[in-house]
């Protein structure tokens, strides 16, 4: 689906067209689909019903755009894999923590570690203090798995921005994540 009929059916669901909220739907569930492969140990289907009755729970949907609706779509899918890894947490205090792996196709993953998910909301949520564009870039990187361009894309900044952000960034989070 090209940029432009997304943007209209984003438009037409947001004036009440139910025809365009059902399409914009079934397009947003194959997208979020397509995000979701890589969540730890969450089948994509449970993963994308859960991220889409968070994005949706208003009774309408009110994304201005493309990039609006991704940023939103990375922090639903952020908040039901962190709320899983609580409730698992809470539940098996014993067994082996739910780990998401740092891998990235395009640049170095920070040492390619696997970080269990908790202390990357940790790490997340205090980036987001004092650089959220940094914490939205990463949590489209890794919560949503956007690689340099779509993530460039979604926060309306340069590729180049991304890069040096991504490399600020990636030793941030390694120097925190070691601590």
């Amino acid at each position: 689906m090209s940029l432009s009929e997304l943007t209209e059916l984003l438009d037409g669901a947001r004036k009440g067209d139910t025809g365009a909220r059902d399409a914009l739907m079934a397009v947003a569930y194959q997208e979020l689909r397509l995000l979701a492969h890589e969540a730890p140990r969450v089948p994509p289907t449970a993963l994308v019903n859960e991220a889409w009755t968070r994005l949706t729970h208003t009774g309408g949907v009110a994304f201005e755009n493309r990039r609006h609706f991704f940023g939103a779509a990375a922090q639903a899918m952020r908040r039901v894999l962190v709320d899983r890894a609580r409730m698992r947490r809470a539940q098996m205090r014993d067994a082996a923590q739910e780990r998401l792996s740092l891998r990235d196709g395009e640049m170095e993953a920070p040492a390619g570690m696997d970080i269990e998910v908790l202390e990357l909301e940790r790490a997340l949520s205090e980036l987001e203090t004092f650089q959220p564009r940094l914490a939205r870039m990463l949590e489209l990187r890794y919560f949503a798995g956007f690689g340099l361009l779509e993530s460039a894309a979604a926060l309306g900044v340069s590729p180049a921005t991304v890069r040096r952000d991504w490399a600020y960034a990636r030793v941030w989070l390694v120097e925190r994540l070691s601590n």
